[in-house]
Protein backbone atom coordinates (compact mmCIF):
# COMPACT_ATOMS: atom_id res chain seq x y z
CA UNK A 1 0.00 0.00 0.00
CA UNK A 2 3.33 2.39 0.70
CA UNK A 3 3.92 2.11 -2.91
CA UNK A 4 0.55 3.19 -4.14
CA UNK A 5 0.30 6.11 -1.88
CA UNK A 6 3.94 7.32 -3.13
CA UNK A 7 2.67 6.85 -6.34
CA UNK A 8 -0.25 8.79 -5.97
CA UNK A 9 1.82 11.73 -4.50
CA UNK A 10 4.06 11.36 -7.13
CA UNK A 11 1.05 12.21 -9.42
CA UNK A 12 0.52 15.92 -8.51
CA UNK A 13 4.31 16.50 -9.71
CA UNK A 14 3.16 16.74 -13.39
CA UNK A 15 -0.60 18.06 -12.42
CA UNK A 16 0.24 21.56 -13.15
CA UNK A 17 1.87 21.28 -16.21
CA UNK A 18 -1.32 18.87 -17.63
CA UNK A 19 -3.67 21.50 -16.41
CA UNK A 20 -2.23 24.29 -18.71
CA UNK A 21 -1.27 21.56 -21.58
CA UNK A 22 -5.35 20.63 -21.83
CA UNK A 23 -5.82 24.15 -21.27
CA UNK A 24 -8.09 22.99 -18.37
CA UNK A 25 -8.27 25.95 -15.79
CA UNK A 26 -11.60 27.39 -17.29
CA UNK A 27 -13.57 24.06 -15.49
CA UNK A 28 -11.95 25.44 -11.95
CA UNK A 29 -13.20 29.04 -12.57
CA UNK A 30 -16.42 28.26 -10.45
CA UNK A 31 -15.36 25.30 -7.78
CA UNK A 32 -12.10 28.09 -6.97
CA UNK A 33 -14.92 30.41 -6.24
CA UNK A 34 -16.77 27.81 -4.09
CA UNK A 35 -13.29 27.08 -2.45
CA UNK A 36 -13.13 30.52 -1.35
CA UNK A 37 -16.45 31.03 -0.40
CA UNK A 38 -16.56 28.10 1.66
CA UNK A 39 -13.60 28.32 3.54
CA UNK A 40 -14.03 32.16 4.86
CA UNK A 41 -17.39 31.02 6.23
CA UNK A 42 -16.56 27.41 7.77
CA UNK A 43 -12.89 29.67 9.42
CA UNK A 44 -15.23 32.26 11.03
CA UNK A 45 -17.84 29.89 12.38
CA UNK A 46 -15.01 27.52 13.52
CA UNK A 47 -13.12 30.63 15.34
CA UNK A 48 -16.20 31.28 17.32
CA UNK A 49 -16.76 27.73 18.17
CA UNK A 50 -13.08 27.01 19.27
CA UNK A 51 -12.84 28.25 22.91
CA UNK A 52 -16.40 27.00 23.63
CA UNK A 53 -15.70 23.88 23.28
CA UNK A 54 -12.77 23.28 25.38
CA UNK A 55 -14.96 25.06 27.88
CA UNK A 56 -17.64 22.38 27.51
CA UNK A 57 -15.28 19.62 27.53
CA UNK A 58 -13.81 20.49 30.58
CA UNK A 59 -16.11 20.66 32.74
CA UNK A 60 -17.06 16.00 32.65
CA UNK A 61 -13.71 16.24 34.91
CA UNK A 62 -15.16 16.20 37.85
CA UNK A 63 -12.10 15.75 40.00
CA UNK A 64 -9.33 18.44 42.14
CA UNK A 65 -6.51 16.12 40.96
CA UNK A 66 -5.50 16.29 37.88
CA UNK A 67 -7.90 18.77 36.51
CA UNK A 68 -5.47 21.52 35.29
CA UNK A 69 -3.49 18.86 33.45
CA UNK A 70 -6.90 17.42 32.19
CA UNK A 71 -8.13 20.86 30.62
CA UNK A 72 -4.23 21.60 29.24
CA UNK A 73 -4.60 18.11 27.18
CA UNK A 74 -8.91 19.34 26.67
CA UNK A 75 -7.71 22.53 24.78
CA UNK A 76 -5.07 20.74 22.64
CA UNK A 77 -7.52 18.18 20.93
CA UNK A 78 -10.06 20.77 20.98
CA UNK A 79 -8.15 22.98 18.85
CA UNK A 80 -7.13 19.75 16.75
CA UNK A 81 -10.93 18.42 16.71
CA UNK A 82 -12.09 21.87 15.14
CA UNK A 83 -9.44 22.15 12.61
CA UNK A 84 -9.81 18.74 12.02
CA UNK A 85 -13.98 18.88 11.79
CA UNK A 86 -13.64 22.38 9.52
CA UNK A 87 -11.48 20.59 6.96
CA UNK A 88 -13.88 17.43 7.12
CA UNK A 89 -16.90 20.03 6.28
CA UNK A 90 -14.83 22.37 3.95
CA UNK A 91 -13.40 19.33 1.75
CA UNK A 92 -17.09 17.48 1.44
CA UNK A 93 -18.66 20.82 0.75
CA UNK A 94 -16.60 22.02 -2.16
CA UNK A 95 -16.18 18.25 -3.69
CA UNK A 96 -19.76 17.70 -3.72
CA UNK A 97 -20.56 20.76 -4.88
CA UNK A 98 -17.86 20.67 -7.86
CA UNK A 99 -18.52 17.71 -8.87
CA UNK A 100 -20.03 18.58 -12.22
CA UNK A 101 -17.17 21.13 -13.54
CA UNK A 102 -14.85 18.10 -11.88
CA UNK A 103 -16.32 15.28 -14.03
CA UNK A 104 -15.54 17.28 -16.65
CA UNK A 105 -12.27 18.21 -16.07
CA UNK A 106 -11.45 14.11 -15.69
CA UNK A 107 -12.72 13.02 -18.98
CA UNK A 108 -10.67 15.59 -20.68
CA UNK A 109 -7.39 13.87 -18.83
CA UNK A 110 -9.01 10.27 -19.76
CA UNK A 111 -9.18 11.36 -23.49
CA UNK A 112 -5.56 12.45 -23.51
CA UNK A 113 -4.30 9.59 -21.92
CA UNK A 114 -6.44 6.44 -23.79
CA UNK A 115 -7.49 8.51 -26.63
CA UNK A 116 -10.64 6.56 -28.38
CA UNK A 117 -10.61 3.88 -25.41
CA UNK A 118 -11.96 6.82 -23.37
CA UNK A 119 -15.59 7.14 -21.93
CA UNK A 120 -17.89 9.79 -22.52
CA UNK A 121 -19.86 10.71 -19.95
CA UNK A 122 -23.83 9.26 -20.29
CA UNK A 123 -24.85 11.95 -17.21
CA UNK A 124 -26.14 14.86 -17.10
CA UNK A 125 -25.28 18.08 -14.92
CA UNK A 126 -27.75 17.32 -12.17
CA UNK A 127 -27.12 13.08 -12.18
CA UNK A 128 -23.35 14.10 -11.79
CA UNK A 129 -24.37 16.92 -8.97
CA UNK A 130 -26.48 14.31 -6.98
CA UNK A 131 -23.61 11.64 -7.62
CA UNK A 132 -20.98 14.01 -5.87
CA UNK A 133 -23.62 15.09 -2.79
CA UNK A 134 -24.23 11.31 -2.45
CA UNK A 135 -20.56 10.20 -2.19
CA UNK A 136 -19.52 13.25 -0.22
CA UNK A 137 -22.90 12.79 2.37
CA UNK A 138 -22.11 8.87 2.45
CA UNK A 139 -18.32 9.87 3.54
CA UNK A 140 -18.85 12.89 6.04
CA UNK A 141 -20.70 10.50 7.81
CA UNK A 142 -18.46 8.27 8.15
CA UNK A 143 -15.91 10.31 8.53
CA UNK A 144 -17.26 12.37 11.20
CA UNK A 145 -17.91 9.36 13.09
CA UNK A 146 -14.35 8.31 12.82
CA UNK A 147 -12.64 11.26 13.55
CA UNK A 148 -14.95 11.68 17.13
CA UNK A 149 -14.27 8.13 17.84
CA UNK A 150 -10.21 8.58 17.18
CA UNK A 151 -10.71 12.36 18.93
CA UNK A 152 -11.94 10.53 22.44
CA UNK A 153 -9.21 7.58 22.33
CA UNK A 154 -6.51 10.54 22.15
CA UNK A 155 -7.88 12.08 25.92
CA UNK A 156 -6.28 8.96 26.93
CA UNK A 157 -2.81 9.91 27.60
CA UNK A 158 0.41 9.07 25.92
CA UNK A 159 -1.13 7.60 22.84
CA UNK A 160 -2.53 11.00 21.90
CA UNK A 161 0.26 11.98 19.56
CA UNK A 162 -0.85 8.93 17.43
CA UNK A 163 -4.63 9.73 17.24
CA UNK A 164 -3.61 12.96 15.93
CA UNK A 165 -2.18 11.12 12.89
CA UNK A 166 -4.29 8.40 12.64
CA UNK A 167 -6.87 11.33 12.01
CA UNK A 168 -5.03 13.04 9.49
CA UNK A 169 -5.22 10.16 7.33
CA UNK A 170 -8.73 9.22 7.56
CA UNK A 171 -8.80 12.81 6.22
CA UNK A 172 -6.46 12.07 3.76
CA UNK A 173 -8.42 8.72 2.48
CA UNK A 174 -11.86 10.72 2.30
CA UNK A 175 -10.46 12.92 0.31
CA UNK A 176 -8.53 11.39 -2.11
CA UNK A 177 -11.88 9.22 -2.08
CA UNK A 178 -13.98 11.66 -3.69
CA UNK A 179 -11.28 12.79 -6.06
CA UNK A 180 -11.06 9.21 -7.49
CA UNK A 181 -14.79 9.21 -8.09
CA UNK A 182 -14.76 12.13 -10.66
CA UNK A 183 -13.20 9.66 -13.16
CA UNK A 184 -15.23 6.44 -11.27
CA UNK A 185 -18.74 7.61 -11.86
CA UNK A 186 -18.52 7.07 -15.32
CA UNK A 187 -17.34 3.75 -15.46
CA UNK A 188 -18.59 1.88 -11.85
CA UNK A 189 -21.64 2.40 -10.42
CA UNK A 190 -22.06 3.59 -6.73
CA UNK A 191 -21.20 0.27 -4.65
CA UNK A 192 -18.70 -0.79 -7.58
CA UNK A 193 -16.83 2.35 -6.60
CA UNK A 194 -16.98 2.15 -3.13
CA UNK A 195 -15.58 -1.38 -3.09
CA UNK A 196 -13.15 0.01 -6.13
CA UNK A 197 -11.65 2.70 -3.69
CA UNK A 198 -11.15 0.19 -0.79
CA UNK A 199 -9.17 -1.85 -2.72
CA UNK A 200 -7.12 1.05 -3.66
CA UNK A 201 -7.14 2.81 -0.30
CA UNK A 202 -3.50 3.33 -1.22
CA UNK A 203 -4.02 5.62 -4.22
CA UNK A 204 -6.52 7.49 -1.90
CA UNK A 205 -4.65 8.28 0.77
CA UNK A 206 -2.00 9.45 -1.26
CA UNK A 207 -4.09 11.92 -3.31
CA UNK A 208 -5.10 13.01 0.26
CA UNK A 209 -2.38 13.39 1.71
CA UNK A 210 -1.39 15.95 -0.95
CA UNK A 211 -4.86 17.12 -1.37
CA UNK A 212 -4.39 18.08 2.55
CA UNK A 213 -0.94 19.85 2.21
CA UNK A 214 -1.73 22.09 -0.67
CA UNK A 215 -4.62 23.30 1.93
CA UNK A 216 -2.25 23.94 4.49
CA UNK A 217 -0.88 26.71 2.52
CA UNK A 218 -2.12 29.92 3.00
CA UNK A 219 -4.82 31.05 0.99
CA UNK A 220 -3.12 30.03 -2.18
CA UNK A 221 -4.08 26.33 -1.10
CA UNK A 222 -7.80 27.00 -1.17
CA UNK A 223 -6.99 28.47 -4.76
CA UNK A 224 -5.20 25.68 -5.97
CA UNK A 225 -6.21 22.84 -4.04
CA UNK A 226 -8.87 21.45 -6.36
CA UNK A 227 -6.88 21.99 -9.62
CA UNK A 228 -3.68 19.95 -8.63
CA UNK A 229 -5.90 17.01 -6.21
CA UNK A 230 -8.71 16.12 -9.17
CA UNK A 231 -6.27 16.09 -12.06
CA UNK A 232 -3.45 14.07 -9.84
CA UNK A 233 -6.50 11.62 -9.02
CA UNK A 234 -7.69 11.35 -12.31
CA UNK A 235 -4.36 10.31 -13.75
CA UNK A 236 -3.96 7.53 -11.26
CA UNK A 237 -7.59 6.43 -11.08
CA UNK A 238 -7.68 6.19 -15.10
CA UNK A 239 -4.21 4.62 -14.78
CA UNK A 240 -5.69 1.91 -12.21
CA UNK A 241 -9.09 1.43 -14.31
CA UNK A 242 -6.90 0.73 -17.25
CA UNK A 243 -4.66 -1.73 -15.65
CA UNK A 244 -7.50 -3.57 -14.69
CA UNK A 245 -9.53 -3.31 -17.57
CA UNK A 246 -12.44 -1.38 -15.97
CA UNK A 247 -12.59 0.77 -18.98
CA UNK A 248 -15.67 0.38 -20.36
Amino acid sequence: MLKAVFKSIQAYFGAFALISKLKLWKFFAIPIIISIVTAIIIGVSAYGFSDNLGTFISKVWIWEWGKNTFSAIVEVFSGLLILALGLILFKHIIMALSAPFMSAVSEKIELHLLGEKHTHRNTSFQQQLWRGIRINVRNLGMELMLTILIFMVGLIPVIGWFTSLLIFVVQAYYAGFGNMDYTLERHLKYNESLSFVRKNRGTAIGNGLGFLAILLIPIIGVILVLPLSVTAASTKTIELLDSNKDIV
